[in-house]
């Protein structure tokens, strides 16, 4: 399929889905690169992991009982965070253990309570892998609203999220409340996870957040390019998955996913400064 013949395919009334799709996933990519930037800075990969999978009872109540699916992941990931946090105090029970402990069975209970639903393999299906058939008209409102949301708080809380990503105790002696930082970007990444899940499951989420900051970050060593650059990159790789996977009949979510990881890939190899070129042409002129 031509890139003009997916242009009609996206202005096809009888297709009103596949644009509601992309808008999504380019929305969701773009938060996901901001957020994703302090995730990446500070090593937080597994707290990604671990909030795709706390989110997921809350999806599976929400729906079973057709409710909301953004409110239902958020109450579950919010809560879930909160008692992280709140255990993690204990200092005899390191944190990685903690949030193991918490997420995964949070996930677990999300299993067990969409098992009840009618046509529970779909549904089940739909939530780990995702679906661009099943966004509504009124899913782009709250995803939108929701977006605006986190970009919103991840400028205003700016200052604090780098001064706790680059040291934590000189950000604690300054009087920064690091707990209530923590938890803060805890429930961003909440809502990113959240609003992602549709269009590429909760099961690769975690790469929309962590793939397209990774790399820019092996594009550049400027805090301020990188997370202009992360949404860029997360947003093309939604396009470029979305028209691949329509085109050749492939699941969007591992689309978008192989997009990302081929980006980040082509970084690796031939970033300016920091790729694997680079470093092959200054050894050369050294031994020049």
């Amino acid at each position: 399929m031509s890139p003009l013949d997916f242009l009609a395919d996206l202005l096809n009334p009888q297709l009103a889905f596949l644009p509601k799709a992309l808008i999504v996933a380019v929305v969701s990519a773009l938060v996901c690169g901001v957020v994703g930037t302090f995730v990446v800075l500070r090593g937080m990969a597994f707290i990604g992991d671990a909030v795709a999978h706390a989110v997921f009872p809350g999806l599976a109540i929400a729906f079973v009982v057709s409710g909301d699916l953004v409110l239902g992941g958020t109450i579950a990931g919010v809560v879930t965070a909160v008692l992280v946090a709140v255990f993690s105090q204990n200092r005899r029970v390191k944190e990685d253990s903690v949030i193991g402990i918490f997420f995964v069975g949070a996930f677990a209970l999300g299993i067990v309570v969409i098992s009840q639903a009618p046509g529970y393999a779909g549904s089940l299906q739909q939530f780990l892998f995702g679906s661009i058939t099943g966004i509504r008209d009124e899913d782009l409102w709250v995803v939108s609203i929701t977006a605006l949301i986190v970009l919103v708080a991840m400028f205003a809380l700016h200052k604090e999220f780098v001064a706790t990503s680059l040291d934590r105790e000189s950000a604690r002696a300054l009087g920064v409340a690091v707990f209530w930082v923590d938890l803060a970007l805890y429930v961003l990444v909440t809502l990113a996870v959240v609003i992602s899940v549709q269009t590429i499951g909760n099961v690769l989420v975690l790469a929309l957040l962590i793939a397209p900051a990774a790399t820019a970050r092996m594009l550049t060593d400027r805090l301020a390019a990188m997370m202009a650059l992360g949404p860029v990159i997360g947003g093309l790789a939604a396009v470029v998955g979305l028209y691949v996977s329509w085109s050749w009949d492939l699941p969007v979510g591992g689309t978008i996913v192989l997009v990302l990881l081929a980006f980040f890939l082509a970084a690796v190899f031939l970033g300016p400064r920091q790729g694997v070129w680079a470093w092959v042409g200054r050894r050369r002129v050294r031994a020049a």
